[in-house]
């Protein structure tokens, strides 16, 4: 299953993200470094499916107006 969600989120970056697939903007369309989706995945081949998740979730909640974004690198 990890293998799946991982693949899933790389064909997201692929096609869809607007920091790296088809669709890149000419500015940085992401107000965090790494972008979510490649925290997210970070942390789901890191901690495995559930909390990977879980921090991905976290920080695309984090991910609003009011937040000024910058680099938010994965925990050791």
């Amino acid at each position: 299953m990890k293998k799946i969600v991982l693949s899933i989120i790389k064909l997201y970056q692929k096609i869809f993200s607007p920091d790296h697939g088809v669709f890149k903007q000419s500015y940085r369309g992401c107000r965090f470094y790494p972008s979510c989706s490649e925290y997210t995945y970070q942390a789901v081949g890191k901690y495995g499916l559930g909390e990977g998740l879980r921090l991905g979730i976290k920080r695309v909640v984090k991910c609003h107006p009011w937040n000024e974004g910058g680099v938010d690198p994965l925990k050791t």
